[in-house]
């Protein structure tokens, strides 16, 4: 059905005030973090993928990072194998890892490429295995209580922490037609499997590349002060006083931890993005307004 001219000017204005952002960061690579309600809702998952490709067409150059702790959750529990959590860091044995490899490297990896795929794009899907992209180092587990004198290492299992990203795999596919979609398992010097938060994995990999952005997609507004309100451009030092300060705690600290390590290793800014809004990563981008918060490592605040 073709636009009435009320809609064909409308469309025509949008590309017009985007086309300095698409200047901008054309020849740009962008790792973008998926997860949360954009990874469930039917929506949300298809815009989240025409945005994808829309990038990819204008010459910026996305990387996928996803994860899926609920759906492996979902399978866990249909095979009655019970899980367990340490500082909120589910406790993996071979057999859950067997679960998550299943799940991330193909369930999960595979819809996404599939999704990127039918919206026009050409996605690859990929697991830290593949092509060693992902070196993993065994993650070490420090529990304390206040009766204790020392804190005792815990054992978790397959859970690891990025050691090293094979930066040839990523150049060779964002220097063609290609989109990467990574899933968050790495391999260690053993040759063992490790599951790794995929913030972190987003995080490290934006940081070799040293990426133009660094986008994590969450099921909130972005940080927020102690009135409630979304704060949008942020310096790293100023995240690091409203850590500080007690305003950013809990379960939002290790992503932050995350974007502040990305911008202080050369990442030009992250962002913390409400994926529940559709075309949140188009908005983020191409907008003044944005839907989340921006962290840059320059003197002054940037809006979001």
């Amino acid at each position: 059905m073709p636009l009435s001219r009320e809609q064909a000017m409308s469309t025509a204005n949008v590309l017009s005030v985007a086309m300095p952002y698409i200047q901008q960061f054309v020849g740009k690579t962008l790792v973008i973090k998926y997860g949360g309600n954009a990874m469930i809702d039917e929506k949300l998952k298809e815009s989240f993928a025409r945005d994808i490709v829309m990038m990819k067409l204008i010459g910026i150059n996305p990387i996928v990072v996803h994860g899926g702790g609920p759906q492996i959750g979902d399978l866990l529990d249909q095979l009655k194998i019970e899980s367990h959590f340490i500082n909120g860091m589910r406790v993996t044995d071979s057999k859950t890892m067997d679960v998550v490899e299943m799940v991330l490297g193909g369930m999960v990896n595979k819809e996404i490429v599939g999704l990127i795929n039918t919206a026009g794009g050409k996605a690859i899907g990929l697991t830290g295995k593949d092509g060693q992209l992902l070196r993993a180092r065994k993650l070490k587990v420090k529990h304390k209580t206040p009766e204790m004198e020392a804190p005792e290492i815990i054992d978790i299992g397959h859970v690891g922490e990025v050691d090293s990203v094979n930066v040839q795999v990523l150049e060779m596919l964002v220097n063609s037609d290609f989109i990467p979609v990574i899933a968050p398992i790495g391999v260690g010097e053993d040759g063992h499997a490790y599951n790794i938060n995929a913030d972190l994995v987003a995080g490290k990999v934006a940081e070799v590349l040293k990426a133009e952005k660094l986008m994590l997609l969450t099921n909130i507004s972005g940080l927020l002060d102690k009135d409630g309100k979304v704060l949008t451009g942020l310096t790293t030092e100023q995240v690091d006083a409203l850590i500080a300060d007690g305003t950013i705690y809990g379960g939002m600290l290790p992503k932050i931890d995350c974007a502040l390590s990305a911008v202080k290793g050369g990442v030009s800014s992250a962002h913390i993005i409400d994926g529940r809004v559709e075309h949140a990563c188009m908005l983020e981008i191409f907008t003044d307004e944005g839907v989340g918060t921006l962290i840059t490592n320059s003197s002054q605040t940037v809006d979001a």
